[in-house]
């Protein structure tokens, strides 16, 4: 009898190129052993509800999508009482989680990468009742994902992402917020600020690959003070365009939770989609939370 999978496709997502490649990739499942079940998505959320919603006979839910196609079944999965191994095949513009796993954004080479690669429990964020896979992130470069135009994104790709983050330097508007971390309490004004377990964010951050691991329980936190002159503004630009961030107007932790104090009113991003900030936010780590199947070693 052949295995069960559940397969949730975003037409939209991207170039669209998935509509071209969803029968070659649902071909290599079939020939791999897999009943499959195809799921289109028709609108937001609709892949978070479906996700939600699956019953234990299916043994793997495979997300075809975006950034935000793939946050959206991760916040079904995380409500479902079941486990279910979770694959990903990229098609938005960005794919930025997928990047830092290795997964192929070649639908069918990513497709065979799921039948054949090994399951990796990964840590997912909660940001007060949305789940998040690898980044909540406020201020400068936080819009870049998603008030870059679709036909900049679909022209140009991930290049969009760091053209629209580095012209929001000129717009900076500092948020004066306290981070409560243990019991520790660190607050000032933040030019940006991410909570994340990835190796970068909005296409333009970038972290030290050795220092991120993607299922130890904690995230890497970055905040980035805002500058009193145009010297230290011109010295954050350089950390960030070289990924250095050696500089005392920048701060680098990790934590298993934290607590985000006045934030109401701060655009905030969760994995690319727009989440509006509160008073008090409570963001915590679920260590080792959805099985993710990636590419062998």
């Amino acid at each position: 009898m052949n295995k069960k999978m559940f397969l949730i496709a975003n037409p939209k997502s991207g170039r669209a190129k998935i509509k071209n490649e969803l029968m070659s990739v649902v071909d290599i499942f079939t020939r791999g052993g897999y009943s499959v079940t195809v799921y289109p998505t028709a609108k937001r959320g609709d892949a978070t509800t479906v996700a939600a919603t699956l019953d234990d006979s299916f043994e793997t839910v495979v997300c075809c999508g975006g950034d935000g196609t793939l946050n959206e079944v991760i916040n079904g999965l995380m409500q479902n009482k079941n486990r279910f191994k979770l694959g990903y095949i990229p098609s938005g513009t960005l794919n930025e989680w997928s990047s830092g796993l290795k997964i192929s954004h070649v639908p069918k080479t990513a497709a065979e990468d799921i039948l054949n690669g090994e399951v990796k429990p990964l840590d997912i964020g909660l940001f007060g009742d949305r789940y998040f896979s690898y980044t909540a992130c406020f201020g400068a470069f936080t819009s870049a994902s998603y008030s870059a135009p679709q036909n900049v994104k679909n022209a140009i790709g991930q290049s969009a992402y760091f053209f629209e983050g580095i012209k929001s330097l000129s717009l900076i508007k500092p948020s004066y917020l306290k981070f409560k971390v243990d019991d520790k309490t660190i607050e000032g004004n933040y030019i940006f600020g991410s909570i994340s377990n990835s190796v970068s964010m909005g296409g333009v951050i970038k972290l030290n690959v050795s220092d991120i691991h993607l299922d130890d329980g904690l995230f890497e936190i970055l905040l980035i003070e805002n500058p009193d002159n145009l010297l230290e503004f011109q010295e954050i630009v350089e950390c960030i365009l070289h990924h250095k961030y050696n500089n005392q107007k920048i701060k680098f932790f990790k934590a298993n939770k934290i607590t985000v104090l006045g934030s109401r009113g701060t655009d905030w991003t969760l994995d690319g989609e727009h989440a509006v900030g509160t008073d008090k936010i409570e963001i915590k780590n679920f260590k080792r939370a959805i099985d993710f199947v990636v590419p062998k070693r």
